[in-house]
């Protein structure tokens, strides 16, 4: 195995200063979010959400942010997955953008809740419909006895939508995480960070450097 402890990379690409940011942390992350787009970053809208049980265990998860307006961040999933059934009892959690090629991350905190039914029902008619088939076929989260079982659930679902509409089933669609706290994070030299945290506030955002 490695030595992990001399495993380490200075970041020099960039800084990151108040004056250069916009006031609005989602106008911000829309820059950010760009810039990771026009470099050609490896899945760019991949974020980590982070969730937790009832009882405050908390688990992560690789998801796709599908939509940003000036509410906040929505992604799709099945509501009965793990995912789905800690919100449903404990309805906040945090998302993590991380782009090693610019040596940038963002957090942010929130709560989240279901997006509308048309929302849903709209994204999922933009899917390919091997994904529409999959939403169906996939007992998300829960044990399953082979990759054989998926497979004929799979081949189930193709036979009968090939005489009825491909709709949108019910235990699936979107969440937004509509945020109160964004940091944004630019890698320095000799981990000297930048770190800039936007926390909520009645009238707005106030926006502080943290200590890296």
């Amino acid at each position: 195995m490695a030595d992990l402890q001399h495993i380490r990379k200075e970041y020099r690409l960039s800084r990151l200063e108040i004056d250069n940011l916009d006031v609005d942390p989602l106008v911000q992350f829309k820059y950010w979010l760009n810039d990771a787009i026009q470099s050609e970053v490896p899945e760019p809208t991949a974020m980590v959400l982070s969730t937790a049980s009832a009882e405050g265990r908390s688990s992560s998860r690789i998801v796709l942010l599908k939509d940003l307006d000036s509410d906040g961040f929505t992604f799709f999933t099945n509501y009965e997955s793990k995912k789905g059934l800690q919100i449903a009892s404990n309805p906040f959690g945090s998302l993590l953008f991380f782009w090693p090629q610019l040596e940038r991350q963002i957090r942010i905190e929130g709560k989240i809740f279901k997006t509308l039914r048309h929302e849903s029902d709209e994204y999922f008619a933009a899917r390919p419909e091997g994904s529409k088939i999959g939403a169906w076929s996939s007992p998300q989260s829960r044990r399953i006895p082979s990759r054989e079982y998926l497979e004929n659930l799979q081949s189930d679902y193709l036979e009968m939508f090939r005489t009825k509409a491909l709709e949108r089933p019910e235990n699936w669609g979107g969440y937004k995480l509509v945020p109160n706290l964004v940091e944004f994070w630019q890698g320095r030299e000799n981990r000297l960070h930048d770190r800039f945290e936007y926390s909520r506030k009645d009238n707005g955002w106030e926006v502080y450097r943290l200590a890296p």
